[in-house]
């Protein structure tokens, strides 16, 4: 699961380089941790063209206080809440890192080794006047599969366009295997050149 992200100055300014229209909102971002229920920024597609604007993370739940952040890609396609906005309005969410926490409520940052921003599988729907997201999860990798058994599905940049304006090719990308991910703890020793 997913159920918080980082975003930076960097993540702002590859979604200013991937879209033809941008949402004001977004480059005034500051760089911060986003959680479920908060505005964040996403990379949508209207008549055919990609567009940076601002939604809120999670669907409503079924109780009123919950909201649903993540959705499995394997069984997104059964569930009436996820079926529709999969079929017809895919996005991306940029992130320079995201947290997952282990049994031992342990804190891990999970980032791409090269340091590029990471492109997270989405999906939205309008519920009333907000547009909304969730995140697809898949099945863990072995850079993560030590911390939890699920991950977002991560998609490269030269796959974007067609996660968002292709369904078949969407459809394709629900199987692949995440990059592999660099992982660390907070309290992790760090090493310092005293030379």
């Amino acid at each position: 699961m997913c159920g918080r992200y980082y975003i930076d100055d960097d993540t702002i300014r590859e979604i200013e380089k991937l879209v033809r229209q941008i949402d004001k909102k977004l480059l005034e971002e500051k760089s911060r941790d986003v959680f479920p229920s908060q505005n964040a920024p996403a990379v949508t597609g209207r008549d055919g063209v990609l567009c940076g604007e601002e939604l809120v993370w999670g669907f409503p739940g079924f109780e009123k206080s919950r909201v649903i952040f993540n959705a499995r890609q394997e069984t997104a396609l059964e569930k009436r809440t996820f079926r529709d906005s999969l079929l017809l309005r895919r996005c991306v969410i940029p992130a320079k890192n995201f947290y997952e926490w282990n049994r031992k409520k342990e804190k891990y940052t999970f980032a791409r080794s090269d340091g590029r921003i990471l492109f997270l599988a989405g999906i939205y729907d309008q519920y009333g006047e907000e547009e909304r997201f969730v995140i697809l999860t898949t099945e863990a990798n072995d850079s993560m599969s030590r911390v939890h058994d699920r991950m977002p599905l991560i998609l490269e940049e030269r796959q974007i366009k067609d996660w968002i304006f292709s369904r078949e090719k969407a459809e394709e990308m629900l199987g692949q295997t995440p990059v592999m991910l660099n992982g660390s703890t907070e309290y992790e020793q760090q090493t310092l050149d005293l030379q």
